[in-house]
């Protein structure tokens, strides 16, 4: 029998930081068709735009022919980028030029592009605590020193926040910050908090990156403006993308840099990893969102079916959660965040979950510098309210069965 020959790969340092999604770990397991999934941050299969995109690729072939299918520059495709300018004055009264437009593979690329440009081995980057887990990836991957601030109701607590910052041994690189339907927990930040958030990083000269996938999706609450657009906001990036709003699989996300000179790194970046966003998918994206009403029309239809189906949700944690049990109530995204009581842990509670096939994500891996097993993220967007509505009463089933039996008790 041949021996197997010694590798002769030497792994670099920070791959022993390098851990796999906890998120994609678990969809691999809920895969079946069988399976009622809160898992995964899926956008419903269903409600995606089929139709117009394919309208829009077929005028991609016909009218731009060999130029969609080409080498393009890494800025991202100039209509394209216009189009974003337009969208987010709108949106988000969020006013910047083109110039200012990155466009990525993504937003998760986008995190990985300022964390690789502006992060040092040891830099100390703040996040709300729970934490968003790809930003946590993103972040580990450069070696950062990740600390988390408390978070409440209203977004993260500006009084712990200047409370962190004075304890940091240095100035934080970065302050890593979801306000709207913030992921895991669904908690949107209120403007008096965006306002003193802002405030607080100008005057301790800490930049911010504010991650904005979810803010078109409002199913309640007047909308706010993004922090980037607040008069006292000195040196923040702004991310969005298409994923929530048209299909995720197109890949197509943007940055936000009034900087020049960040901008200036961020493109060699970019170009390191993928010379540029396709060519193809951005124009697709652009022909689709440049026709008058079609993407409005299409995120009206996405609020009155995620409304309902966090409805569902709502109600049905109300009649099948055991007493103990809390949850977040958020005017929007895709998310929210349920704690159960502490002799429960929510690993356990997984596996009696799974084996009633409906599946979630533990809540322990969002959390920074601590060890709080108690928590979960449910989904509300990928299943039907009728789904929804079992999914949940088999989840309060194994929790109540779970609460009963001394296993449960953490040691």
């Amino acid at each position: 029998m041949p021996t197997t020959a010694p590798s002769s790969f030497r792994f670099a340092r920070r791959t022993e930081r390098l851990r796999p999604s906890a998120i994609r770990e678990i969809l691999k397991a809920t895969e079946l068709p069988d399976v009622i999934s809160f898992a995964g941050g899926l956008p419903a299969p269903e409600l995606f735009p089929v139709d117009d995109f394919a309208r829009a690729a077929q005028e991609v072939l016909s009218e731009d022919r060999s130029s969609a299918m080409q080498y393009s520059t890494t800025e991202g495709y100039p209509p394209l980028r216009q189009w974003v300018c337009e969208h987010l004055a709108e949106a988000v009264n969020l006013r910047c030029s083109p110039e200012q437009i990155l466009i990525t593979n993504g937003s998760q690329q986008a995190l990985d592009l300022v964390a690789k440009v502006l992060i040092d081995p040891g830099d100390i980057v703040l996040v709300e605590n729970p934490a968003y887990l790809g930003a946590l990836q993103a972040f580990d991957a450069y070696e950062a020193n990740v600390v988390g601030v408390r978070s409440d109701d209203a977004g993260i607590d500006t009084f712990d926040l200047r409370r962190v910052i004075a304890q940091c041994p240095q100035k934080p690189k970065l302050l890593y910050l979801i306000p709207n339907f913030q992921n895991p927990t669904g908690v949107s930040m209120s403007l008096e908090r965006r306002s003193e958030v802002a405030k607080i990083a100008a005057e301790q000269g800490i930049p911010i990156l504010e991650d904005d996938p979810y803010g078109r999706l409002r199913y309640a609450g007047s909308e706010q403006p993004a922090i980037a657009a607040l008069p006292q906001t000195r040196n923040c990036i702004y991310t969005g993308t298409s994923s929530k709003i048209m299909a995720p699989g197109m890949r197509v996300a943007w940055l936000v840099v009034p900087e020049a000179e960040v901008y200036e790194k961020l493109i060699p970046a970019k170009q390191a990893a993928d010379l540029h966003t396709s060519t193809f998918t951005q124009r697709i994206v652009w022909r689709y969102a440049r026709r008058p009403g079609v993407l409005e029309a299409h995120i009206k239809i996405l609020l009155e079916s995620y409304r309902r189906r966090r409805d569902a949700m709502l109600e049905s944690l109300t009649e099948h959660m055991p007493q103990g049990c809390t949850w977040t109530h958020p005017d929007g995204g895709l998310f929210l965040w349920v704690r159960v009581p502490e002799s429960i842990d929510t690993l356990d509670l997984l596996r009696a979950a799974t084996a009633r096939k409906v599946a979630f994500v533990p809540g322990q891996p969002f959390w920074v510098g601590g060890n709080v097993h108690n928590t979960m993220r449910l989904n509300f967007s990928n299943a039907t309210e009728q789904k929804i509505r079992e999914g949940i009463r088999r989840l309060g089933e194994a929790l109540a069965q779970l609460a009963q039996s001394p296993a449960a008790v953490s040691v």
